[in-house]
């Protein structure tokens, strides 16, 4: 009698821990810039999906008397949006085919981020004095480009308060210690 054929793959994880091993990810990327501490942007994942969240505070606030989010915060928190779901869609990429160790991220050891080249922001109403919220996505990513776009609402996604397209450059592939963004 022979014996039953052994399965040769490997097991999967449990999924729990690939959500920890991917989340722990994020939070490596998003510790790696000091501006995103300073505005309180937060980043919700959900499988590949990223929703940003700019909770409200004072000083947001551009116009006191209506009172409105200011026009820089709400472009600051577009671009960087827009900039994490790029870097975060290159990261997942390679964390994904194996070619990235998650547990090697930390904020010291993180690939590159993207350079704005440019970055258009389109007004459509006042932001007011509450919690932010934005999603973007990748138009086309090559290896030198790269146009986002991202919108972003506060409690009606479907009632935009801005939106935004932009264009970035590239960064090598790879990690890098220490860098410099």
């Amino acid at each position: 009698m022979t014996p039953p054929p052994t399965n040769s793959r490997k097991r999967p994880e449990p999924v729990q821990v690939v959500k920890s091993r991917r989340d722990a990810a994020l939070r490596a990327l998003v510790s790696g810039v000091p501006y995103i501490q300073f505005l309180g942007i937060r980043f919700d994942r959900r499988g590949d999906e990223l929703t940003a969240e700019l909770p409200f505070d004072e000083k947001l606030i551009g116009n006191p008397l209506l009172p409105a989010l200011h026009g820089g915060a709400t472009a600051a928190f577009l671009e960087v949006t827009a900039i994490i779901e790029l870097s975060w869609t290159l990261l997942w990429e390679d964390m994904e085919a194996g070619r990235i160790d998650p547990a090697s991220l930390d904020p010291l050891h993180l690939p590159r981020l993207p350079k704005t080249i440019d970055f258009t922001v389109d007004y459509l109403r006042s932001g007011l004095p509450r919690d932010a919220y934005a999603r973007a996505r990748v138009n086309r990513s090559g290896r030198r480009y790269a146009s986002v776009h991202v919108e972003a609402w506060q409690d009606n996604r479907a009632r935009l308060v801005a939106q935004g397209t932009g264009h970035f450059l590239m960064p090598p592939v790879g990690l890098v210690p220490g860098r410099d963004d």
